[in-house]
């Protein structure tokens, strides 16, 4: 039985990343994002207000005062902003990339023949969350070279577990959102309407640290919670360095949630067709 499904899951996720690397829109997606986090990387490591220029300024001031002022760590800085930046900037990508993972299927009509298909629908879920996580990897790859790049100036050399914690978020990160986006994908034949519901849902997620920051006294504990629930908490946790299991169970947890609901959705569709 196990065999069966590994190779079910492994038959719909080579069929997926085939076609994402063969849709135009995947390449015009990927070229932006590139575009967007190169111009990112140069304004935040050599730009006017720079992290460079930041620990210039830090070391004249220090020179008038006549007290040196603590050195700023511009190899973790950097980093720690930059990845902030790209996960904001993956709100706005991943909700594209997910949008079709379930809509194009019911429009197309095939999605009927999918949920009759002997495959289990959590075969069928977890092949595309792994197709569309592997294509979003590898726009991730190449700012790695960047980074590479940046930081083996630095000196001393930053801890390495400092930006794999942190890359290892942001692929979390992307799993969770592109999971529960696979759901809102499965509930319409509009890709357009189903990334403004993945944006409008991650958004929301997104800010729950806002929105439990600004409850106080009797609504301490349900601030307590949602701050618990929000992505931004746990992703900036993992950015910085410090590896919180709590925030690794809430990813998976999310995870699991968007697998489990678009299992449920198609199994929905099924009983209606049956």
């Amino acid at each position: 039985m196990m065999p069966s499904i590994v190779s079910n899951i492994i038959a719909i996720y080579r069929k997926e990343l085939q076609g994402y690397f063969a849709s135009p829109l995947a390449y015009v997606v990927a070229g932006v994002f590139w575009l967007i986090a190169g111009i990112f990387f140069v304004a935040i490591l050599l730009g006017p207000e720079g992290i460079i220029a930041q620990a210039a300024l830090r070391d004249a001031q220090g020179q008038q005062i006549g007290v040196p002022l603590p050195p700023l760590d511009v190899p973790y800085e950097f980093l720690k902003i930059f990845l902030q930046i790209m996960g904001s900037l993956s709100l706005f990508v991943l909700p594209i990339l997910s949008m079709s993972l379930y809509a194009e299927e019911r429009k197309r009509g095939t999605l009927e023949l999918l949920a009759t298909s002997p495959i289990t629908n959590w075969a069928v879920a977890t092949g595309k969350l792994l197709g569309v996580l592997t294509f979003f990897t590898t726009m991730v790859l190449p700012l790695l070279g960047y980074e590479a790049i940046a930081l083996s100036a630095s000196s001393p050399p930053i801890r390495p577990e400092v930006p794999l914690l942190g890359h290892a978020g942001l692929i979390l990160l992307a799993a969770s959102v592109l999971s529960l986006g696979m759901f809102i994908s499965s509930l319409t034949d509009s890709s357009i309407l189903a990334a403004f519901l993945t944006f409008g849902l991650v958004l929301l997620l997104w800010v729950l640290e806002l929105i439990a920051s600004s409850l106080t006294g009797f609504w301490l504990p349900v601030g307590e919670a949602l701050r618990h629930l929000s992505l931004l908490k746990h992703y900036n946790n993992l950015v910085g360095g410090n590896l919180d299991t709590s925030g690794l169970a809430v990813f998976a947890s999310y995870i699991f949630l968007g697998l489990f609901l678009t299992a449920q959705s198609i199994d929905a569709l099924r009983f209606q067709r049956s």
